[in-house]
């Protein structure tokens, strides 16, 4: 067994940039407003989009299904969980994959004037089709919605992609830090 370290960013966003919202998602898609009987549908599609992913080493809860429902039934329970900047997407196409959930972000309120997206996530066979970008527009408008200014999220900066997506959304990194795990060496 042996330690190693993984760099993370926090990265934030000024709400005051730009308003948020309405979001029409792509054709065969719907974005579906929070509601409590929609907890577990929250948290097979985030086991979904996090499992076998980088992520999912660093933190395990995001490699197993029981470990998103208890992550989601604790997010649902903070006392700052915002309804208002949750979300689940579903593909309402035709084909293998009719009607399916394909999508989850949640929010929290940090402070008075700051939220704190918890997870934002695309399951693979989604991925590439400018779906993330909607989350984000849906929910950063739930946030404006109940009057803050500033959002901030972690991403492993080693998830490229992501950080990519983030700064092209108008996200900067504010700070760098590192996360260190277990790994079994073999």
């Amino acid at each position: 067994m042996g330690v190693t370290f993984i760099k993370r960013y926090r990265m934030e966003i000024d709400l005051r940039v730009r308003q948020y919202g309405p979001v029409l998602p792509p054709c065969g898609y719907r974005l579906i407003r929070w509601h409590d009987s929609l907890i577990e549908a929250h948290a097979f599609t985030k086991w979904e989009c996090f499992r076998g992913e980088m992520d999912a080493s660093i933190f395990p809860c995001l490699g197993e299904y029981e470990g998103c429902l208890h992550l989601m039934q604790q997010t649902a329970r903070h006392p700052d969980f915002l309804p208002e900047a949750t979300w689940l997407l579903e593909y309402i196409g035709t084909g293998k994959h009719q009607r399916e959930y394909c999508g989850t972000i949640q929010g929290i309120r940090a402070d008075s004037r700051h939220g704190r997206i918890q997870n934002v996530g695309i399951t693979p066979p989604h991925r590439g089709r400018g779906l993330a970008r909607n989350l984000l527009d849906i929910s950063l408008a739930g946030f404006q919605q109940v009057g803050l200014r500033r959002v901030s999220l972690l991403v492993t900066a080693q998830n490229q992609k992501a950080v990519n997506l983030y700064r092209r959304y108008g996200f900067h990194r504010k700070k760098t830090f590192f996360k260190s795990i277990e790994v079994v060496w073999t």
